[in-house]
């Protein structure tokens, strides 16, 4: 399995396999074809339907100035090698001088044909969490020393730079105000939530709706494309960070601890996106939210101090009931239902690790059996609930 720094990317949104993995592509591509005079991209499946709205061509031309985008909507995503296929091509006088197919897999990482990349290095021997957890039983580790055993000695410096790079979109979606750009009118709600004050409302309505403004500060952050941090992709941005802030800024968790359950939540996304998948063009939103509540809820639990079984619960059943999930951007924009979305996963992951912390010695589905359930779901699924913008509200929306 690859190291967890895959799962927490820094860039711009509004989506991770939309915007920040064709721009690292085309950065890439340019550095391959330096002598080229003109580039064209092609883009294919989810990235062509809904390319325009998640910004993909002006992210491409952010790290290629002066490509061509071309989208291909005719070709049927089973001819695909993946839902979100681009070919590159550098030209000289009009000629063809070199080309590349690359997919954006998800969270922002990117894949050539034919070629293995430093990323695909493997880190951990183990394969999935049930190997990871007897592993950590054998030698009585915690999930967190499991994971340093086996990284760099440099993982927590990048964990630094992710937490503040969280940190800062929860506070600049906090002061921002106006209406989000893409055309559906969409206003800023995060600064609303974090200052609406009600003298008679219990602590627990307190801190849902601080968590909730919280995740829909990083959010709107994504869709008004600022930066943000994959956790895993652009699309769930909001849920990991959300609980963490409150963790940390209204719970007093020193960041020493917050780093160590960043680690854990990365792990858990690891192992999702090792077998399975976090793309929502390849498995619905089931794989973005859903791995991200699911990421969330383990994080939560190991900050609790809860033991390695009930972290794997608590991450079980937060994945467990975001099963089926679609992903249908209303215009291909990551607003509708994505931002709300983020919220309602923050608080479901606190729900996910109160249920863990008494139920789990009577549980009977394992993490990765619930996560190769969400892959075989995603692949079952409808291509226009996968990112298509095809389907569900996307379509209903302007049909009423």
């Amino acid at each position: 399995m690859k190291s967890i720094k895959s799962v927490f990317k820094i860039g711009n949104g509004p989506s991770s396999s939309h915007t920040v993995g064709p721009h690292n592509a085309a950065k890439l591509f340019g550095e391959r074809y330096p002598d080229a005079d003109a580039y064209r991209v092609t883009l294919f499946g989810s990235l062509a339907y809904t390319g325009e709205g998640h910004c993909t061509g002006k992210a491409i031309q952010s790290g290629l100035p002066g490509a061509e985008i071309c989208y291909n909507r005719e070709m049927k995503e089973e001819d695909l090698p993946h839902p979100n296929t681009m070919l590159f091509e550098a030209l000289s006088d009009g000629r063809v001088i070199g080309s590349d197919w690359i997919f954006s897999i998800g969270g922002g990482s990117i894949r050539i044909q034919n070629e293995e990349s430093d990323e695909e290095r493997e880190v951990y021997p183990q394969k999935n969490l049930s190997q990871m957890l007897h592993f950590c039983e054998e030698r009585g580790l915690s999930l967190a020393q499991f994971i340093y055993r086996f990284e760099d000695p440099y993982l927590r410096v990048y964990l630094k730079t992710v937490w503040d790079a969280m940190q800062d979109a929860v506070r600049r979606g906090l002061a921002a105000e106006g209406i989000l750009p893409g055309g559906l009118g969409v206003t800023r709600k995060a600064k609303l939530l974090y200052e609406k004050r009600c003298y008679n409302e219990s602590p627990d309505v307190t801190m849902n709706r601080v968590i909730a403004a919280y995740a829909y500060a990083v959010s709107e952050e994504n869709a008004d494309e600022n930066i943000v941090v994959t956790s895993p992709t652009c699309g769930a941005c909001g849920v990991l960070p959300a609980v963490m802030y409150y963790m940390q800024n209204d719970r007093g968790f020193p960041e020493d601890e917050i780093l160590d359950a960043l680690a854990v939540a990365g792990l858990i996304g690891n192992v999702i996106r090792t077998n399975a998948s976090i793309s929502g063009a390849e498995c619905g939103c089931q794989a973005e939210i859903g791995s991200a509540c699911s990421m969330t809820a383990a994080a939560l639990a190991s900050l609790n101090g809860l033991n390695i079984d009930q972290i794997e619960y608590a991450a079980e059943i937060a994945m467990e009931h975001n099963l089926g999930l679609t992903c249908d951007p209303v215009n291909g924009l990551v607003q509708i239902p994505c931002i709300e979305r983020n919220a309602v996963a923050a608080m479901r992951a606190i729900s996910a690790v109160n249920l863990s912390r008494f139920l789990y010695a009577n549980r009977k589905i394992s993490f990765d059996e619930v996560v190769e359930t969400m892959y075989r779901t995603g692949k079952d699924m409808n291509e226009k609930y996968r990112e298509t913008s095809h389907g569900g509200l996307a379509q209903i929306y302007y049909s009423v």
